[in-house]
């Protein structure tokens, strides 16, 4: 049986999916799909929700503030990224848009924005951060959207952590350049942690994690601590780069 080609077009809902299913758009939906893309009655547009993978639909009714669609095949299963969180200090609005779209990409399940001492921003806009999400999720194929979490204090967050490994990217480290991990108290990234364990990477603000902030994370007897190399990198690069050293030891690479 010939099987028809993913449409090229995905979109986000908070609605079930399944065969036969009908999808109300919303006003902001309908103007993307029909005033934007141009999408008529019989278009096909790739569905999903975080939870019912990836469905096939196409348009039933298109109209300027509003519009129906149908939902015929699944065409992805449900998958969830690794048990990861990325917790990181937001920075000036461009770069925190682009530390949250890569984490999306990279294959984080939870973002976590944190106060820490010497963090610029003292707020922050969950609904247009988690929107970013979405966007990212859209264009990268996912089938999971991370989890925008609100702003937290870094005590606070640790708190969380407990029961997490914590990669500790510290930026004093960055003049070791014989090895890219410290092997002191805890070892080099994942030494005795079980290959199940949830983790969860922090990056630091700008101005780097206050001296108290450094002593408590080398302190906890689940923090694994990694240089990002010889170079003092910003944050939004050390996102990166710390995503992908973890994701070629424990993800889904």
């Amino acid at each position: 049986m010939l099987r028809l080609m993913k449409p090229k077009i995905r979109l986000y809902v908070e609605h079930p999916l399944g065969p036969g299913q009908a999808v109300t758009l919303t006003r902001a939906q309908a103007h993307y799909l029909f005033g934007v893309m141009r999408l008529s009655s019989g278009s096909p547009v790739a569905l999903f929700n975080g939870t019912d993978g990836e469905w096939r639909a196409e348009v039933v009714e298109a109209g300027k503030r509003g519009g129906t669609l149908e939902c015929s095949e699944q065409t992805a299963p449900q998958t969830l990224p690794p048990d990861l969180w990325l917790c990181f200090a937001p920075i000036k609005k461009s770069r925190t848009d682009f530390i949250v779209e890569k984490s999306v990409e990279m294959g984080a399940r939870r973002i976590v924005p944190m106060q820490t001492e010497f963090t610029n921003s003292e707020r922050i806009r969950q609904d247009r951060l988690q929107a970013h999400a979405v966007e990212a999720a859209e264009q990268c194929r996912a089938t999971y959207v991370p989890e925008l979490a609100p702003l937290i204090r870094f005590d606070a967050l640790l708190d969380q952590l407990s029961d997490r490994q914590i990669l500790f990217c510290d930026e004093a480290t960055a003049d070791n350049t014989a090895d890219n991990t410290e092997t002191g108290a805890h070892g080099g990234p994942g030494d005795g942690a079980a290959p199940d364990a949830g983790w969860a990477i922090l990056i630091g603000p700008e101005g780097g994690f206050a001296p108290a902030e450094r002593a408590k994370l080398r302190a906890l007897p689940n923090t694994h601590i990694l240089s990002l190399g010889p170079r003092i990198l910003r944050a939004d690069t050390a996102a990166i780069a710390a995503m992908t050293l973890w994701q070629t030891r424990f993800g889904d690479w």
